[in-house]
């Protein structure tokens, strides 16, 4: 697998589970234009929407579930996923993959049993960064683009407001009768085109988890 390889994956992923993953939308590089994107102009039910999606991310504390990613190929994988927000999520790969992804409050490290290759990156330089933050915002570094309404639910586009980076998320959520949202899943679309969705097969919110399952150190796993 390689870096560029890698490091899609986690754009993939993560943005959150992850709504977080808007910072990193894609690892397609920086773009050298400068300013600030000007967010549009939202109708009140578009705001509205907004800041129930807002809300929604901030009170995910804690819960677990499964996945399915398709990337822009079509290739299918699935897996396991666990939250502890603030700062810490891990995403367990089924075989024959059996990736292992984990966010520990400072770092993303990768474990590539196949390859037996492990990597890791800064939180801050990944998308996993403001879906894990304390605070929320969906108006600062990143805005929203686009609000799109269906039956079900509606679909928030996002991106980086600085255009240092270019692509953007579609975070897809549902919402039932009496107004109460879930996330179904989010789709992350880079300078290319080229796009990976995360559908959440599977989302318990809540729980308890022991200390050890947000750790992964390169000593601990097996050669």
């Amino acid at each position: 697998m390689t870096d560029l390889h890698r490091r899609f994956l986690l754009s993939g992923l993560t943005a959150a589970a992850v709504a977080s993953a808007m910072p990193a939308l894609a690892q397609s590089g920086k773009n050298s234009f400068g300013g600030l994107i000007t967010p549009p102009t939202f109708n009140a039910a578009d705001k509205a929407r907004i800041d129930k999606a807002t809300q929604y991310l901030q009170a995910l504390t804690t819960g677990q579930g499964r996945f399915e990613q398709t990337d822009y190929r079509g290739r299918k994988t699935q897996g396991n996923w666990f939250l502890s927000r603030p700062g810490k999520i891990r995403f367990e790969y089924d075989a024959p993959y059996s990736l292992l992804i984990v966010a520990d409050g400072q770092k993303v490290k990768m474990w590539d049993p196949r390859l037996k290759s492990f990597d890791e990156y800064p939180l801050g330089e990944t998308p996993l960064s403001l879906f894990l933050s304390r605070q929320i915002r969906l108006d600062q570094n990143v805005i929203v683009t686009q609000v799109t309404s269906n039956g079900a639910g509606f679909t928030l586009k996002a991106r980086d407001r600085r255009k240092q980076v270019e692509g953007n998320i579609a975070l897809v959520f549902d919402q039932a009768g009496n107004g109460q949202l879930s996330l179904r899943e989010w789709t992350v679309t880079d300078a290319q085109g080229k796009a990976t969705k995360v559908h959440l097969t599977s989302f318990n919110r809540g729980g308890g988890f022991r200390s050890d399952l947000f750790v992964l150190n390169k000593s601990q796993l097996k050669k």
